[in-house]
């Protein structure tokens, strides 16, 4: 039997008491958030939110099995938020229309949501009619029974069965009511019971995943009362979607009782507030490196190749690399390098190695860094690694870990104080 099998279903119940710690944890993680963004300028404010919105589109197309290109996407975000994009690279039709339905959102979330919105959206992800080479229904409720299955043709495996097209336009008509009004409710939960419910009336014959996404990203924002979204759960979704597909299928195989459901929703809310955090983090750092180095001269090459590795790409800084990355010789490679090792820009992370690597200088005076902070050390937590010290004899401060450092610390190539310059140059 499922849940909306039952009468009054929409009714749902959670326990307050189980969920009050994570409901106190999530709403504090978004206030440090804030706090931390409220120390960049509106620029990178903006680059901020257009790096989240584009792993959110990227992500959730993902889950539903759809591939996009990365730099499109990035090209269209950039383009309609008006911010400068290195690559330019032109994005396509499809892609543009599934851009300008995030935004919509984004922009528009304190606006009723209505069932014409909803299908235009619907449809904007469908521009040909056509899904996975299939014909769907496109910029309206399905007109059929919706079976939710898994498995090879005569050994399918039915999760779930929405409910009858015929009640489709009633039982979306109380969820956009519900949607629309005010309630005294958090929302925090406000967001997963929307995202919950949503997919469980699954009004359309495809999308109906991304919408959800989409309603319940609204619903935050509505809490936030700010149209700016630094944060997205469609890339943490994305990395356990096994998690979420049997979590979704237990609690609409239930009674009504989705505080499972919630529990799970709202530690991966925390986790993508907490991934967002190392955002702001890496362009905290990076405005701090460009405002030490404001006064020399450098090459357009050499700004984009320094923004390259302050954004996080995951590579040594060698001549084999940046003359790779850069489409350049090796020869002007080392000329690059060696060029802003003399202006105090880079540095031999090993002086005199036969094949030398470099790093970025954050600061003028690594041991002056060194001194202020204490304990330093690397902890794991759900298969990542942050880097944690205490700054100046008081305050604890850590961050995550790019992978590459991981795995360098891992093999004893570098020791943990060698990167308290890279990770909290935004303290100094």
């Amino acid at each position: 039997m499922y849940i909306h099998e039952k009468e009054n279903w929409e009714s749902f119940r959670w326990d307050n008491e189980r969920l009050s710690q994570l409901i106190e944890e999530v709403s504090r993680a978004q206030g440090r958030l804030f706090g931390r963004l409220s120390g960049l300028g509106f620029d990178s404010q903006l680059q901020t939110v257009a790096e989240n919105l584009t792993h959110d589109v990227v992500f959730s197309s993902e889950i539903e099995g759809i591939r996009l290109n990365t730099e499109e996407v990035r090209s269209s975000i950039a383009r309609r938020l008006g911010i400068e994009n290195v690559k330019k690279i032109a994005p396509s039709h499809y892609v543009d229309s599934v851009v300008a339905v995030m935004l919509e959102a984004m922009e528009h979330y304190d606006l009723l949501l209505d069932e014409k919105k909803l299908c235009a959206w619907q449809a904007a992800f469908f521009p040909s009619g056509f899904s996975e080479g299939s014909q769907v229904e496109v910029g309206k409720y399905r007109s059929h029974e919706e079976h939710i299955v898994s498995g090879f043709l005569g050994r399918e495996r039915i999760h779930y069965i929405a409910p009858s097209p015929e009640r489709v336009a009633d039982e979306m008509e109380k969820f956009l009511k519900w949607f629309n009004s005010d309630q005294p409710t958090s929302s925090i939960i406000r967001s997963g019971i929307a995202h919950f419910w949503f997919v469980s009336i699954h009004p359309f014959e495809d999308g109906n995943g991304r919408l959800a996404r989409i309603i319940s990203d609204m619903m935050l924002a509505r809490g936030d009362k700010n149209r700016m979204r630094f944060y997205n759960i469609s890339s943490q979704i994305n990395h356990d979607k096994n998690h979420y597909y049997k979590i979704l299928e237990k609690t609409q195989r239930g009674n009504g009782d989705i505080t499972e459901w919630l529990e799970w929703y709202l530690k991966t809310l925390l986790s993508a507030i907490r991934e967002a955090d190392v955002a702001i983090s890496t362009v905290l750092n990076k405005n701090a490196f460009w405002q030490r180095i404001a006064g020399i001269s450098l090459s357009k090459r050499q700004i984009e190749m320094l923004n390259l590795f302050l954004d996080g790409y995951e590579a040594k800084i060698t001549s084999k690399n940046w003359a790779s990355l850069s489409k350049c010789s090796k020869d002007t490679a080392i000329r690059d390098i060696q060029d802003m090792v003399q202006k105090g820009i880079l540095r031999e992370e090993v002086p005199g190695a036969k094949r030398p690597s470099y790093v970025i200088c954050f600061k003028e005076d690594t041991l002056f860094t060194n001194t202020l902070f204490t304990n330093v050390k690397v902890e794991e937590e759900s298969h990542d690694f942050y880097l944690s010290a205490t700054f100046k004899g008081a305050e604890t401060v850590r961050e995550k870990l790019l992978s590459l450092d991981s795995e360098r610390l891992a093999r004893g190539e570098i020791l943990p104080h060698q990167l308290l310059e890279k990770y909290f140059c935004y303290l100094l």
